[in-house]
């Protein structure tokens, strides 16, 4: 099944580049108008470029076949396809809660239209936004609050900025991460003391340290992005999690600590 998904994978990966598959395929927010229930699935097996399906294949070969022998090939599908529709709802969920609160703040500015409100929406929004205004722009609008040029500029700004974030076309969500994070951490409870050597870490580290601390870096990096971080943290952060629950679910050799 690791073989199956990773020819699969890369067979869709070529296509990409044959068809504009990201429009239909890629995982949009809830309240998208490119949204359709499939692309929970779908986005799984799309990829961003050369560095984002090597290190998601190559993280797959890594740890699946082991996960596979243990469970067998339908039970790891399951578990594969489980994990990244998990990591798509949490991602999707986490998207939904930002756009309320972006169109609350823009709400704020429709009403009381002031250099000050437009600056706390740039402000509070600043990691979603594809552009904002300058100090120099509001500085202006600060002086001048009753321009009626300045207030629908602002007002065009807002509503932009929302039908960006969830209307983009290129912006849809794509990848296996979360269904892979979902492997690491079901792979950190079934062999929590295998040692594991990175070529960027010249030391081994047991798989359950290794995958905890990938946990906590995912999750500060979600906590606080960065202008023009396009990562999907949360979606990492719920594969793990979904990962976890099924393992528990499932069941594991507790007598058995490779």
């Amino acid at each position: 099944m690791v073989r199956n998904l990773l020819l699969i994978t890369i067979v869709i990966f070529f296509l990409q580049g044959l068809f504009d598959l990201i429009p239909k395929f890629a995982l949009y927010p809830f309240l998208s108008n490119y949204f359709i229930p499939f692309q929970l699935v779908t986005y799984i097996f799309l990829h961003g470029g050369l560095g984002h399906i090597f290190s998601n294949m190559f993280g797959l070969v890594m740890f699946g076949p082991m996960l596979e022998r243990v469970w067998g090939p339908s039970r790891f599908l399951i578990f594969y396809l489980i994990t990244g529709i998990g990591a798509g709802l949490i991602h999707n969920g986490i998207n939904y809660y930002e756009v309320v609160r972006m169109e609350k703040a823009a709400n704020v500015y429709l009403m009381e239209p002031t250099a000050s409100n437009l600056s706390t929406f740039t402000s509070e929004n600043e990691h979603l936004l594809s552009q904002r205004f300058t100090m120099e722009f509001l500085d202006k609008f600060d002086k001048d609050p009753n321009n009626p040029d300045y207030i629908q500029l602002g007002k065009k700004f807002v509503r932009d900025q929302i039908d960006e974030y969830l209307n983009n076309p290129n912006l849809g969500t794509v990848g296996a991460s979360g269904a892979l994070f979902g492997i690491m951490a079901a792979f950190a409870l079934l062999f929590p003391n295998t040692e594991l050597l990175f070529l960027f870490l010249p030391i081994p580290i047991k798989a359950k340290y290794f995958v905890l601390l990938y946990g906590i870096y995912e999750y500060y990096s979600g906590i606080h992005r960065t202008e023009g971080d396009n990562v999907a943290h949360f979606a990492h952060l719920g594969g793990m999690l979904f990962g976890f629950i099924l393992v528990k679910l499932w069941g594991t050799d507790r007598q058995r600590f490779y």
